[in-house]
């Protein structure tokens, strides 16, 4: 006859376990925020970028003097006119 002996978990066992389930769950948790985060971020595009950045450069111009304020005022406008949306 033959008997089940010397197969059950001892201390050890027990705190891998433990571990491997704090481990498991830590993970999970932490994928399902940083998808949350990633999925609720705002949209930053590389156009806003590039239209900060000319509105940067024409500032930097005015404030050298290279240009009047009614030209900076004029470029500004037309700038800040021509803003490109998100995708249709």
């Amino acid at each position: 006859m033959m008997y089940w002996y010397d197969h059950d978990l001892n201390g050890w066992g027990y705190a891998w376990m433990t571990i491997g389930m704090v481990l498991f769950w830590g993970l999970l948790i932490a994928a399902v925020v940083i998808l949350v985060r990633l999925a609720t971020r705002p949209d930053r595009s590389p156009v806003d970028r590039s239209e900060r950045a000319a509105e940067h450069v024409l500032a930097e111009r005015f404030a050298r003097g290279e240009i009047d304020e009614k030209e900076y005022a004029d470029r500004l406008a037309t700038l800040r006119s021509h803003v490109v949306t998100g995708s249709p």
